[in-house]
């Protein structure tokens, strides 16, 4: 492991300096991973797997007709490399749990009896087992219990692996029943095309995830986009014009600037009225937001949010609902006036 210093706090992090491919196929030589799932992760990981040179089956329930046809898109053939579910589990040696949380909680029941002694169960999420008594998926003792959770949508994991950098993931060990447990681990996060992996637990996983995708990283940017908007709008400003100062003007530009060499390097790259603004605005912000993040800390870290999720997309008519709240978005104008402004953008 490297030891990096993260603003004077010391980690320790597994790259792929440390930990090359060659390793990994060292370590995998005679594992087949079955995906289970082959939605949003599985297509990724297992096409990333796939083009590393791993022993990779697809477990795909077939009554999923666009899963199971996209799988057969992408190369797996049934029979060979693409089963149901059940048949997947059964001979895959680390089983990639990857379907939605949801269906994990719906699935475990069928999956259960095909983990047997010395098998790796391995997650993207530490939901289902940080909440266990609440999705009642609870491995058996004798396998080795694993996650490695890419910082990235499955979309992002495989563009970066064929861009050829890479995307960081966390890594945690919940149950070494092998002794190989972390090594399994780190292999497979190597061979899914993480950039480099940093320790953490299930727990510390599931919390700070459900805390970003609700906040900073989905609901807060949404939101606080929708009231930018709003207020320029109400105040007589056009819908382009608001929506290049709310979004155009972030996504394009300052982003990337942050990407390139931080937040102090975009401030420094923009105007001194701009820089003002920004430092003196920021703390206001950040004491008015401060509240609502421990809020929805304290609701993901006792169990609420992951009550909301079960409850909510178990239903029969979830996806119906869902396209629903989607088509609101979709249509509102922010995003009616974003779909006209990006059409706008010069084609390369």
């Amino acid at each position: 492991m490297a030891l990096l210093n993260f603003g004077g706090v010391e980690e320790h992090v597994v790259t792929r300096n440390e930990f090359p491919i060659s390793k990994a196929k060292e370590v995998l030589k005679n594992e087949t991973i079955a995906v289970i799932g082959y939605g949003v992760q599985g297509p990724a990981q297992a096409l990333n797997m796939k083009d590393n040179g791993f022993e990779v089956i697809i477990g795909q329930a077939p009554e999923f007709k666009e899963d199971w046809d996209k799988a057969i898109k992408d190369g797996f053939i049934p029979g060979k490399s693409l089963f149901s579910i059940e048949e997947a589990a059964a001979k895959g040696t680390i089983i990639q749990y990857l379907v939605s949380d949801a269906a994990q909680r719906t699935i475990w029941p069928k999956l259960k009896p095909y983990l047997t002694k010395g098998k790796a169960l391995y997650f993207s999420h530490g939901f289902s087992i940080t909440y266990k008594t609440q999705t009642g998926v609870i491995p058996p003792a004798d396998i080795d219990v694993i996650l490695v959770a890419p910082k990235g949508s499955g979309t992002s994991v495989r563009r970066n692996f064929l861009a050829g950098t890479g995307i960081n993931s966390s890594f945690a060990v919940f149950q070494d029943a092998t002794g190989r447990a972390k090594e399994r681990t780190l292999a497979v996060g190597i061979a899914i095309g993480s950039g480099y992996l940093f320790p953490t637990t299930f727990e510390a996983e599931v919390f700070s995830d459900l805390t970003g995708e609700r906040g900073v990283l989905m609901g807060a940017l949404a939101g606080i986009m929708d009231a930018q908007y709003k207020v320029l709008r109400n105040n007589g400003h056009s819908p382009s014009e608001a929506f290049n100062e709310t979004v155009e003007e972030l996504t394009q530009s300052l982003v990337r600037l942050v990407d390139e060499n931080g937040m102090d390097w975009m401030y420094s790259n923009c105007s001194a009225t701009a820089q003002r603004g920004a430092l003196d605005w920021r703390p206001k912000f950040r004491d008015a937001t401060l509240p609502v993040f421990e809020d929805l800390y304290a609701r993901v870290k006792d169990g609420r949010e992951c009550a909301r999720v079960l409850e909510s997309t178990s239903g029969t008519n979830y996806r119906v609902e869902l396209e629903k709240e989607l088509k609101e978005l979709r249509e509102s104008e922010i995003w009616a006036a974003g779909k006209t402004v990006r059409s706008l953008r010069p084609k390369s």
